[in-house]
């Protein structure tokens, strides 16, 4: 049965992915911070919950140090400081860039070597639109910038070992996201665009094909957006992720 370790995954994406791929026949562990969601989230589907905040690197490395997942999902993410560099604290910032660069970095160096030994596993990014198009948040839109490029160099680091590398860039999803990220009022900032948003079962859907592609195919990116999202032009206004 191939394995499969998913991070950020007591809620939205990351929940949605640990089920697709448990219903795919993954034998899935769920990391997260919040025990009693993976204990649900176990419980609904037979994952293996995996309780760790993936800020903590020694903490991190303790907990995967018997893990040799097949895939790993990098989704573990937040956008602390969406509202501006200059709104942002201190530990918006730290907060933003240890989740989503610095965890990813330091739990991909710590479960790639298992799949070079092993020729073959496969990395997946949650990226971002942001990530690819300027916003007015130089915090997570840097942060997914970053992303973007780690995974296209990680991609060529791997050349020849058969190790895959996806990166997913999510436009507008219905999740927990904005909720935490801005979790008062803020003008400017639309928490419900009057679009149809993507949903987390969405995103999940394009990870599983990226993964259950044949040995030689490589996914190497993929950008998905609500039908009525679209970038470029004088005609939207990304820290809404909606049209104006």
């Amino acid at each position: 049965m191939p394995s499969a370790l998913v991070t950020g995954a007591s809620s939205g994406i990351g929940a949605s992915v640990v089920r697709s791929l448990v219903g795919a026949g993954f034998d899935a562990h769920a990391m997260a911070r919040r025990a009693d969601r993976l204990k649900a989230l176990a419980a609904e589907t037979g994952c293996i919950p995996v309780v760790a905040d993936v800020r903590d690197t020694a903490a991190l490395e303790s907990a995967v140090t018997d893990l040799a997942p097949d895939v790993l999902v990098n989704n573990a993410g937040l956008g602390a400081g969406l509202t501006g560099l200059v709104r942002a604290s201190a530990e918006d910032v730290a907060s933003t860039i240890e989740t989503n660069v610095t965890a990813l970095l330091q739990l991909t160096r710590m479960i790639v070597p298992s799949m070079i030994a092993r020729g073959s596993g496969h990395v997946v990014n949650l990226g971002s639109v942001a990530g690819l198009y300027p916003i007015n948040s130089a915090v997570y839109g840097g942060s997914k910038g970053a992303v973007h490029l780690i995974s296209q160099n990680l991609r060529l680091e791997l050349r020849g070992t058969g190790v895959r590398v996806t990166e997913i860039n999510p436009g507008r999803v219905t999740t927990e996201f904005f909720d935490v990220a801005v979790p008062e009022p803020v003008e400017g900032i639309d928490k419900a665009p009057p679009i149809q948003a993507l949903t987390a079962d969405d995103i999940a859907a394009a990870i599983l094909y990226a993964v259950q592609a044949p040995a030689h195919v490589n996914v190497s990116m993929v950008e998905i957006q609500p039908t009525e999202q679209a970038f470029g032009g004088g005609g939207f206004d990304l820290i809404n992720w909606g049209t104006r």
